[in-house]
């Protein structure tokens, strides 16, 4: 179990290169999303469709600091996206967003909004530490809807078990399930990402739960950043 308490450990080949936000929620009820989600999703597809249109994902200025993170690790942002420029591109391209539980779909709402890759953790399928590092030689798991994420090089979420997340694709076994009763998400990004600018994003992914996922009175959320050093 991930549980709020535990701090996120940057180990020391990442530290410099990232920072990044973490919200931990529970309980949460998970399901399909709300009227209120599915408008607010509606919003911001029009929105931005209506601010991007025609341009290259490298003509939005916005995209940079999820580019600038892949780049400090060694990663061709163009080859291997971030995820929340696959996100972008599937808006542009009039595809709109999928809808496939409330808490995956409002990951995918942060992840637009901030223009940086979230990841979306089931808390109860972590076990033990948390730390965030580089890929090692070999490492790849099972993703969601697909055969197998390559992980060597990358920034990785690693617990006991061993990695589980990245800004690319997160893992099938940590994924969000209807079962789902806590949940943990990291938004991920460059060193030089203004600290004030990652805890308003935080706070608004706070906010974002507890609108959208949280019983009534019931649910507690908390939040922070874990800097770069």
């Amino acid at each position: 179990m991930w549980r709020a308490e535990d701090r996120l450990r940057i180990d020391d080949g990442a530290r410099r290169l990232l920072c990044a936000g973490v919200v931990h929620a529970g309980p949460v009820a998970i399901g399909p999303a709300g009227p209120a989600l599915e408008a607010e999703l509606e919003r911001l597809g029009t929105s931005l469709a209506q601010a991007h249109a025609g341009r290259a994902p490298g003509a939005i200025a916005g995209l940079a600091p999820a580019r600038d993170l892949y780049r400090a690790f060694g990663i061709d942002p163009t080859r291997t996206r971030p995820s929340c420029e696959a996100l972008l591109r599937r808006v542009l391209q009039g595809k709109g967003l999928p809808r496939i539980l409330n808490a995956v779909d409002l990951c995918n709402l942060c992840s637009l909004q901030f223009l940086l890759p979230i990841g979306l953790y089931d808390a109860g399928r972590v076990r033990g530490p948390v730390s965030l590092r580089r890929g090692l030689p070999g490492e790849a798991y099972q993703g969601i809807r697909k055969d197998s994420v390559h992980l060597e090089g990358r920034p990785v979420l690693a617990d006991e078990d061993g990695p589980f997340g990245n800004p690319t694709s997160d893992s099938l076994r940590t994924a969000m399930t209807p079962a789902t009763r806590s949940l943990v998400m990291v938004i991920f990004a460059p060193a030089a990402y203004v600290r004030d600018r990652l805890e308003a994003h935080v706070a608004e992914a706070r906010a974002g739960i507890e609108r959208h996922l949280a019983p009534a009175g019931e649910t507690t959320v908390t939040a922070g950043t874990v800097e770069p050093g």
